[in-house]
């Protein structure tokens, strides 16, 4: 069995927040989110790491981070590129916007041939759902059904005081295996409860305390890098015409159509960790405080890459 990969999912500019959030430093001794995830990945098993990243953000990013870690974990890049899609298909006049997390993953392609693990370069997972994910991806293999999983998180320890939220809800069975993702667009705190919105703000339905979401931590065997590529001119042809500036081919998308043919189960493994982000400028003081606390604790030393 080959040893999993971890892929870092960091094309995106993050349009909400203003430039390379990505690289944007959270401690005084210059570590970024990623920093923490990739000290956790090499803590659980990880050995190898795939950033994808846009072709002329590959200086910043090599100088920012992917030179310093390349000290301790092996280290590819891929690059997402607007012009990789399938024979016959051409980039709209106008599109500026990346293909989506499920056209990324589709960049590694001829890169990685292992099972492997998906994770966002702007979130803070915590070192349980690395340790989790490694556990299971070590352990299991495809059989009749490809064998996937996923980190699930409580909801309200995603949400962030500054604005609304992107999740995508989990709907499991007894067993935590994924039934379904409802993907909602405008999460936010309302009072003591959690709702969001599908007709900006007129309506709001509220979501059940302690309900599980994704937060794009995935754990795939090879298997989903042959099913991204054969299902996504498909998805061009559905999308393509109605929306050719911002229809984005999602990972969960696909996912969610191999549980509905049965090609595939997706455990969810339950993290209690909290999560952190910079969705909003104004989240930047909140991670900082966060990764400050968890270093008091003991949990990270103040400089992460000395110590190895």
């Amino acid at each position: 069995m080959k040893k999993p990969v971890l892929v870092v999912m960091a094309a995106g500019m993050g349009s909400r927040y203003g430039g390379l959030k990505q690289i944007d430093p959270v401690d005084k001794q210059g570590h970024i989110i990623m920093d923490f995830s990739i000290y956790d990945a090499v803590n659980a098993g990880f050995e190898k790491v795939v950033f994808i990243i846009k072709k002329e953000n590959e200086a910043d990013f090599k100088a920012a981070i992917g030179d310093r870690l390349s000290k301790v974990i092996d280290v590819e890049y891929v690059f997402q590129d607007l012009n990789n899609l399938p024979e016959g298909y051409g980039v709209p006049e106008g599109r500026v916007k990346p293909w989506g997390t499920g056209h990324a993953i589709l960049s590694c392609i001829g890169t990685v041939d292992a099972p492997f693990a998906v994770i966002n370069a702007d979130d803070y997972y915590g070192s349980h759902a690395f340790q989790m994910i490694y556990d299971y991806l070590t352990t299991h293999e495809d059989d009749e059904k490809y064998r996937y999983t996923m980190v699930g998180y409580v909801l309200e320890n995603t949400l962030t005081e500054n604005g609304h939220v992107a999740r995508g809800v989990c709907v499991t069975d007894e067993n935590s295996y994924l039934q379904k993702i409802n993907e909602r667009t405008h999460i936010e705190k309302r009072g003591a409860e959690t709702a969001y919105t599908e007709d900006e703000g007129k309506t709001w339905t509220v979501i059940p305390e302690g309900s599980v979401v994704s937060m794009n931590m995935w754990g795939f065997s090879e298997s989903i890098l042959k099913e991204l590529k054969d299902r996504f001119a498909k998805f061009l042809d559905e999308n393509l015409e109605a929306n050719p500036l911002k229809c984005e081919y999602f990972l969960p998308f696909v996912v969610d159509e191999l549980l509905g043919e049965g090609k595939a189960t997706v455990e969810v493994l339950k993290s209690l960790d909290k999560w952190y982000g910079v969705t909003y400028k104004e989240d930047k003081p909140v991670v900082v405080a966060a990764i400050q606390a968890l270093k008091d604790s003991g949990l990270y030393p103040e400089k992460l890459w000395e110590e190895k």
